[in-house]
């Protein structure tokens, strides 16, 4: 699908550092539009204040409005600091951002060489937060990602040794790598943020975030990823190679050899863990409208009978949906959600829940346009 170039507006129209652009929504808007609309935060339904109405709570918490602005400075502060070091990939920083304080995880395709342990360690530094890698290769056992029981020769005992697994923000490098045992041992830590070893839980230090990659060129000596697992990660990004200007910014950046330390520069933690789940919690505050409501389950609900998918969404769908819609409100400094931040979280949180038909595969057909199609056939709540 050729993307159409999108105009970003003027200064005064941009919310926190985040493009927006002028694109027409419901029935006019065009696939072309919706597929543009990634975590970039490229607005699909910009709408004048008088129009935002209708999604605004019926009572003013001036509380909630001041803490929603502290929010809002210091998620720019954060996108500031890491852009020091990592250059470009907005989907990738705002979406890896919205699942962090979502409590949820995110899934990347992409190339290899794009940054991402770089963006990761950096991110760990300017979260104040501890950072973890793991290199899923296909002999990797379960107990080399949770930890197992080693034999303490001094106490006469056995005690629990802690894998790379007890961190907060953990890359999970080339997750494909590595067979459906190994996966399992994922489950546990990315929705019950424990691990159970000999009848023991061990918790997990919170936040605890991962960001999986897999490579979307190679299939040999892969592992297809299983639909439970996949379902747990909030987002799916896909990340593309840089444009030509941001591709020079680098090699300035980087194009020395250095210590990895070393390129974090001069960045400083600009946050704690405590100050991110205390924002994590003022998150669901955030008011969604009846409406919206009504808006989301009705997007999830069509994968399940759209044409060209075998398979549809579950409700875990949804609620990432309006969790995510949340946070990318509260980045926004507003304590409402409004359907831009809908319809520009729904391809990154959808494209990995659903399954093409067979016929639509053997077309070419992706599932990112089908569900622009879909998208487009439910009516933007206006009133």
């Amino acid at each position: 699908m050729n993307e159409p170039e999108i105009t970003p507006e003027s200064p005064a129209s941009q919310s926190n550092g985040i493009p927006t652009a002028q694109v027409p929504t419901g029935s006019e808007a065009s696939a072309e539009a919706i597929a543009t609309a990634q975590m970039s935060g490229e607005s699909i339904a910009h709408q004048p204040p008088d129009e935002l109405a209708p999604f605004r709570p019926s009572e003013l918490n001036a509380q909630m409005d001041a803490e929603l602005a502290a929010f809002s400075a210091l998620y720019q502060r954060i996108v500031n600091e890491t852009g020091k070091v990592f250059v470009g990939q907005e989907e990738l920083v705002v979406g890896t951002l919205v699942a962090l304080f979502s409590a949820g995880h995110v899934l990347i395709e992409s190339v290899p060489g794009l940054g991402k342990t770089l963006f990761v360690r950096t991110l760990g530094r300017v979260l104040g937060c501890d950072f973890g890698r793991i290199q899923f290769t296909p002999d990797l056992m379960p107990s080399d990602i949770t930890g197992s029981p080693i034999y303490d020769l001094k106490i006469q005992e056995f005690r629990f040794r802690p894998g790379p697994v007890f961190t907060q923000l953990l890359l999970a490098d080339e997750i494909n790598r590595s067979p459906a045992k190994t996966h399992a041992a994922l489950l546990e830590t990315m929705q019950e943020y424990s691990v159970t070893v000999d009848n023991q839980t061990h918790v997990l230090p919170r936040p605890f975030f991962v960001l999986a990659t897999q490579n979307p060129i190679e299939s040999e000596g892969t592992y297809h990823l299983p639909e439970a697992q996949i379902d747990r990660f909030m987002f799916k990004l896909i990340i593309d190679y840089p444009t030509a200007g941001q591709e020079e910014t680098i090699l300035k950046m980087h194009g020395r050899t250095i210590a990895p330390a070393e390129k974090l520069g001069d960045t400083a933690a600009v946050t704690g863990p405590e100050e991110i789940l205390r924002f994590s919690a003022l998150i669901n505050g955030v008011h969604v409208a009846p409406q919206l409501v009504h808006y989301i389950n009705t997007i999830v609900r069509l994968t399940r009978s759209f044409p060209r998918l075998s398979l549809g969404a579950s409700p875990r769908a949804g609620i990432a949906l309006m969790q995510g819609a949340r946070t990318l409100a509260a980045f926004r400094g507003r304590a409402f959600v409004v359907p831009d931040d809908i319809i520009q979280l729904a391809l990154p949180t959808l494209r990995h829940r659903v399954i093409l038909s067979a016929e639509a595969e053997i077309e070419g057909i992706t599932a990112d346009q089908v569900l622009v199609q879909l998208v487009r056939s439910v009516p933007v709540p206006r009133t």
